[in-house]
């Protein structure tokens, strides 16, 4: 299995200790290879729909729309 190195800032390992607290993950890079997963899915259907986005809703009312770059 492949080794990486990533140096990160306070700020950011902060966030990934937050989000092993907060979610079922069990380890940083737990979250880090479910994060690159997601990103991985959400690129693919963007690919197969150019014009596609990614839509926050609350009760039904658009609250955010976010575009992949």
């Amino acid at each position: 299995m492949p080794r990486y190195t990533i140096d990160f800032n306070d700020g950011f390992d902060k966030t990934l200790t937050d989000l092993v607290k907060s979610t079922d993950a069990t380890t940083k890079a737990d979250v880090i290879r479910r994060a690159v997963a997601s990103y991985s899915y959400l690129k693919k259907l963007q690919e197969e729909n150019h014009n596609a986005k990614l839509v926050v809703t609350d009760n039904g009312k658009v609250t955010k729309e976010i575009v992949l770059p």
